[in-house]
């Protein structure tokens, strides 16, 4: 075989969206749905070139087109909005039926572990439970999105560090801002005068993940109840106008 020929071959097998992949998007993924065409159509290619890119492994599991198409939009969502963006930090995703423990264990008493980032021997890889991944787009309300979580997690991881500090925040000059309102931020959870979740109080990088979490699934009740976090976020996550002011995902409820 020659090489075009084997070239040609690679090609044709490259993953692109269908239109059952769109329903399917359409159905599920609200971010998706309140995008205009020009934007759908770029949402589809990042998620064909995640798809096209990462290997994503079923452990005591299978995994289907829905699980591709979901763990692919969760990477996208949080970097759709970034120029040429790419997980270089990811080659492979690993499925789990459900929870797991620190040690790998699925379905384990001890601990109740639904995503993680992996680092030393698990560096590259991200674990996520399917349940929790079909259930942070089943559940359009609850302000929660595993996936989407540890993808923000993997931004974060971007500069070598998971400290809750983004691209965004340094280019701008926005480190020490951040910083103080995160902190408050979180004795604002830990005096429970907060709706951001407890586990956001844990440090900087899951105050980070959680309130994305809260932003991409709930952004007009986040912009509510959180302005000035909806704002950092807004400018961290880089949403273009059109996202941020028109009626499309600011009016996601």
């Amino acid at each position: 075989m020659s090489f075009w020929n084997f070239f040609r071959r690679k090609k044709q097998n490259l993953f692109s969206i269908n239109q059952e992949d769109k329903n399917l998007m359409l159905t599920k993924i609200n971010f998706y749905k309140k995008l205009n065409s020009k934007e759908r159509l770029s949402f589809e290619l990042q998620v064909s070139n995640f798809l096209n890119t990462t290997k994503i492994t079923g452990i005591k599991t299978t995994v289907d087109q829905t699980d591709r198409i979901l763990i692919a939009s969760s990477a996208v969502i949080p970097i759709f909005a970034f120029d040429n963006w790419e997980y270089r930090n990811l080659t492979e995703v690993l499925l789990y039926p459900e929870h797991f423990d620190e040690n790998f264990n699925i379905g384990s008493k001890s601990k109740f572990i639904l995503g993680m980032v992996g680092n030393g021997a698990m560096e590259g890889t991200m674990i996520l439970s399917k349940k929790a991944l079909h259930h942070g787009f089943d559940n359009k309300t609850d302000k929660l999105n595993t996936a989407v979580h540890e993808f923000i997690h993997l931004i974060d991881k971007a500069d070598g560090r998971i400290d809750g500090l983004i691209g965004g925040v340094k280019e701008n000059l926005l480190v020490l801002p951040w910083l103080d309102f995160m902190q408050g931020k979180i004795r604002d959870i830990q005096k429970n005068k907060s709706d951001i979740r407890t586990y956001g109080a844990t440090n900087n990088a899951e105050f980070l993940a959680v309130a994305g979490e809260y932003f991409f699934e709930r952004p007009k009740l986040l912009k509510k109840k959180h302005p000035e976090l909806y704002g950092y976020l807004s400018e961290f996550f880089n949403l273009p106008p059109a996202l941020k002011h028109s009626s499309n995902i600011k009016n996601v409820d």
